[in-house]
């Protein structure tokens, strides 16, 4: 399709974070081997925003990352260096929270339908003004103002209609092509599709040429003068007609490499209908992290979840969750849809719709393509609800007839919606088994990768999706990739793990046992953390599970007895110390694990990221933890030392996973054709069961411990070897000779838990 790079390096970009620091960091991205610095979204975002996903402005760039001026010379350092520029586009929705700061949504909100932007976005005019969720309660009316020809609510600004003008704030507002409600009707009743249930982020109908064409004109004009290399296409499901997108894309970036941000189910495959490079790359994420789990350990973890009172049935779980979303968060979208069958009254209309998207087995169809996932769901709907299996059918019938027609592109686009809120986001917290596993793209029910699994995955990938992105982290991710590989360990001895939760909760016990299993696994690993960071997260995971509180109604009580556990946790000396002798057991293999993961990542079909900082280890959870500074000044004074052939040790600075990366790389980039052909290979002897390598392209190798303390019980590799095709090969890691045709495992891994071979 286009010019992949051997490689891309993802920079959050913020206030922290602008076009003048990455132009300053490119020389030692270079240097890392980075093949395109790749950028979280660089439009105008709503004022104050940290992350960039809430445009507000898609004809400029973002003065708060520099404006124009620096966005250039951004852009003019990288072509000087060699390397690409990819940027993360937001085509599903803008930011509205502040609507003078969006022209488009002000105008629309000024003048109604008659608005020349009316029909950007995903607006239900028949159903009257427009309802904006911004009252702290319905009678909250009292509290309007008008000022300089606006109407304000507080902090609120908002337009007023020509010629609307004179007497109350209230009769004003009577007059306009809008109207406040409280925030609680947002769910329910909204006349404007939203990204997912956020009220400031309002869908854009860029299905429409025009609409798609203002949208994108600057994007395109950065790629058209060769400034932007490649694109990263947030939440394409929540379009009303992705395929589309994608080829009207193409043809105006005909050579820009594309990805998309599609999460996959295992046995899911991308539309080949879309002119794309590939995905973001969650799936191959489940399948790296899987690889390093035992599954001789899954009864046990099972048995301590199931013990303390920690739901293990994933089916139940995820249905039910993905019912309360269709029901409660996304019940407005629900309501639209059935509106669509009038021939059905409401009353059956609406429940058979939410049952529906509920039993999606995928994020979305995408008809005529996907029909099978369609017929999964109405089969599944219509057996948990038969008395709505007539509803149900006709439904799926009308679908099926009609895939152009407005039902069909609603159901997709929100049942996309419907497992994201409903499995990604509550689900996800409320089946704490195994923590490890609930990652975004995850498949909750499966106990990790069997290494077949794993070369299977991998040479689809390689045959089909060359040029795929690849991920082990993301500013997406419930855990970074690290603690992932720490918790991976825990597999291999559920055990041990399960007394040590046992004497933790008798002594210091969370009320809420989901969150209560998560915590203790949390501990173990993102530590060491501070009460900052772990209460910040155990307040999100608790009202996103919405099992005691949420971020709708929390409870307050609740909230305060997280808070004092997180406090007298860490106060507690005797229970610190059993953790950390706990974590003795799992620090040094958890390092095997990462620095395995890594390289299967980096040596692997696909184009792969490394997220920021993810060169050393990084034991971040989900945002806005894994948005923290990095400290690239240690990364470069790191690497200075490893490029004077300093081979450090596997210790809890992390410098040697800095050395894997930066090999790797750079090997990706300077000799492009040694990343070909995908081949599995497998090891012989007693202790073969703990390698997974493969070849690429005949000229290399990569090897990686698995299940390392299982290694290590056995009495280590053995007489474990290698067979390598001929000729005489050397490990770009260490600069050391393999030695010969079939080297032992224990001598080709002495020095790090992996190797990667290079044909001399």
């Amino acid at each position: 399709m286009s010019a992949a790079p051997s490689s891309t390096y993802r920079m959050q970009l913020g206030p922290g974070c602008t076009f003048a620091e990455v132009s300053e960091l490119a020389e030692y991205l270079n240097l890392l081997g980075a093949g395109a610095v790749y950028a979280s979204p660089v439009l105008q975002a709503a004022p104050g925003s940290t992350h960039g996903y809430d445009v507000a402005d898609t004809t400029r760039v973002s003065e708060a990352l520099g404006g124009e001026d620096q966005r250039r010379q951004l852009a003019q350092r990288l072509r000087e260096l060699g390397m690409g520029f990819v940027v993360d586009i937001v085509p599903n929705h803008m930011g509205v929270a502040k609507p003078e700061a969006n022209a488009w949504w002000w105008d629309v909100l000024k003048h109604g339908r008659e608005s020349l932007y009316a029909k950007y976005f995903d607006i239900d005019w028949g159903r009257g003004p427009v309802l904006l969720p911004v009252l702290g309660s319905d009678s909250a009316e009292d509290d309007l103002r008008v000022e300089d020809d606006r109407l304000v609510y507080y902090e609120h600004v908002f337009p007023l209609a020509p010629g609307t003008g004179g007497g109350s704030a209230r009769d004003v507002h009577a007059r306009q092509h809008y109207r406040f409600v409280s925030w609680r009707r947002a769910a329910g009743e909204l006349t404007y599709r939203r990204f997912f249930d956020i009220n400031e982020l309002a869908a854009v109908r860029v299905e429409d040429p025009e609409v798609f064409a203002a949208a994108h004109a600057e994007v395109l004009r950065w790629v058209e003068a060769g400034e932007v290399t490649g694109l990263r296409i947030d939440h394409p499901d929540g379009l009303t007609a992705p395929g589309a997108y994608m080829r009207r894309l193409r043809q105006a970036a005909p050579g820009a490499w594309l990805v998309v941000e599609k999460i996959l189910a295992p046995e899911e495959e991308l539309p080949p209908s879309w002119p794309v490079d590939g995905t973001t790359g969650y799936e191959a994420l489940r399948e790296v992290c899987g690889v390093f789990v035992d599954p001789a350990g899954e009864a046990g973890v099972t048995a301590l979840a199931a013990e303390a009172g920690v739901p293990v049935n994933v089916h139940d779980v995820e249905r039910g969750c993905k019912r309360s979303a269709a029901n409660v968060m996304l019940l407005a979208e629900v309501r639209r849809i059935a509106r669509l069958l009038p021939d059905v009254p409401a009353e059956l209309a609406e429940p058979a719709v939410a049952e529906l998207l509920a039993a999606f087995p995928v994020y979305r169809s995408y008809l005529p393509e996907g029909d099978g996932h369609l017929q999964a769901a109405l089969d599944a709907a219509s057996a948990v609800r038969p008395e709505l299996a007539v509803v149900i059918a006709s439904i799926g019938e009308r679908m099926r007839a009609e895939p152009e027609s407005e039902l069909t592109q609603r159901v997709q686009q929100t049942s996309a919606m419907v497992m994201a809120k409903g499995v990604e986001d509550t689900a996800g917290y409320r089946l704490t088994r195994f923590a490890a596993l609930n990652e975004v793209g995850g498949a909750f029910d499966r106990f990790g990768v069997d290494v077949a699994e794993f070369h299977a995955k991998w040479s689809a990938r390689q045959a089909g999706w060359p040029d795929t992105m690849t991920t082990l982290s993301t500013h997406d991710t419930k855990r970074s990739e690290d603690v992932r590989a720490r918790l991976a360990v825990l597999s291999e001895i559920p055990g041990e793990f399960a007394a040590a939760v046992r004497r933790w909760s008798a002594r210091r016990p969370l009320p809420e046992p989901t969150l209560n299993l998560l915590a203790w696994q949390t501990l173990v690993g993102a530590w060491p953390i501070d009460a900052d960071r772990l209460g910040g997260y155990l307040a999100k995971a608790a009202k996103e599970a919405k099992l005691r509180t949420t971020w709708v109604d929390p409870d307050p009580a609740f909230d305060e007895q997280v808070r004092q556990w997180v406090r007298a946790v860490l106060a507690d000396t005797e229970l610190v110390a059993d953790l950390e002798r706990l974590l003795e057991l799992v620090r040094v293999p958890g390092w095997s694990n990462s620095l395995g993961q890594k390289l299967l990542q980096l040596a692997g079909p696909g184009v792969p990221d490394v997220y920021q900082g993810t060169e050393l280890w990084d034991y971040s959870l989900v945002d806005p933890d894994n948005r923290r500074p990095v400290d690239f000044d240690a990364r470069r004074m790191l690497l200075k030392r490893l490029d004077a052939g300093w081979l450090p040790d596997l210790d809890e600075r992390g410098s040697a996973k800095l050395l894997v990366t930066a090999r790797t790389l750079r090997l990706r980039r300077d000799r492009p054709e040694l990343f070909g052909s995908y081949r599995a290979m497998r090891a012989e002897g007693v202790a073969a069961r703990h390698a997974v390598a493969f070849a690429r392209s005949g000229g290399l190798v990569a090897v990686a411990t698995r299940l390392p303390v299982g290694l290590a019980a056995a009495g280590g590799w053995g007489d474990t070897r290698l067979p390598l095709p001929d000729g005489e090969w050397t490990d770009a890691i260490t600069g050391r000779a393999a030695g010969s045709r079939a080297p032992l495992l224990a001598d080709l891994l002495g020095t790090y838990p992996v190797a990667l071979l290079v044909k001399d």
